[in-house]
Formats: C-alpha cells, sequence, structure tokens
C-alpha cells in the first residue's frame, strides 16, 4: 500500500497557502467595507441631529456633540477618516439644505 502522508500534508498546505492568500485579504476587505459605512450612516445621523438639537449654537459645540455621540457607539474620534467623514457630512447636510430653501 502507497503511503499517502505526503500528498495529503501537501494539499493540506496548499488550501493553507490560498486561504491565506486570498480568503482572508477578502474578508477583511469586506469587513472594513461594512465598517466605513456603519460608521458614515451613525455620522450622518449624529450631524443632522445636532444640526436639529443645537442650531443656535455655533459649529464647534455640535462637532463635539458629533464627537461624544461617536465615541459611545464605540468608534475612535481622533482619528483622520472621522474627522473627514464629519466634514462630508456636514456640506451634503449644507447642500441639501440649500437646495431645499
Amino acid at each position: 500500500m502507497t503511503d499517502l502522508t505526503p500528498v495529503i500534508n501537501a494539499f493540506i498546505a496548499l488550501v493553507a497557502a490560498l486561504i491565506t492568500a486570498f480568503v482572508i485579504p477578502w474578508i477583511k476587505r469586506n469587513t472594513s467595507a461594512k465598517d466605513r459605512e456603519e460608521l458614515l450612516k451613525w455620522v450622518e445621523i449624529a450631524v443632522m441631529a445636532a444640526q436639529q438639537l443645537y442650531q443656535q449654537l455655533d459649529g464647534s459645540k455640535r462637532k463635539e456633540y458629533v464627537l461624544n455621540f461617536l465615541r459611545e457607539k464605540g468608534y475612535d474620534v481622533t482619528s483622520a477618516e472621522v474627522d473627514n467623514a464629519i466634514e462630508a457630512a456636514v456640506l451634503k447636510l449644507h447642500q441639501e439644505l440649500e437646495a431645499a430653501g
């Protein structure tokens, strides 16, 4: 009878290499995309809520509300990605308000 152990070991090594090369990066990309989508959704909600609740306050106070809201949701509010998302949501809100008015 032929010993198939080396063939089976080679097959397992090949499958592990394929998973490492293709499946894990694909999962990371999809998770990151979903995380970004969720972050942008929460940023838009927080920006609109800040505008509605604190219309008379200056922008820095409203931004602080947004940062606190995102912090409670578990986001790292010191990252540049969060700051850029807030600025983009504010710009979108202003454009929508100008178009409606």
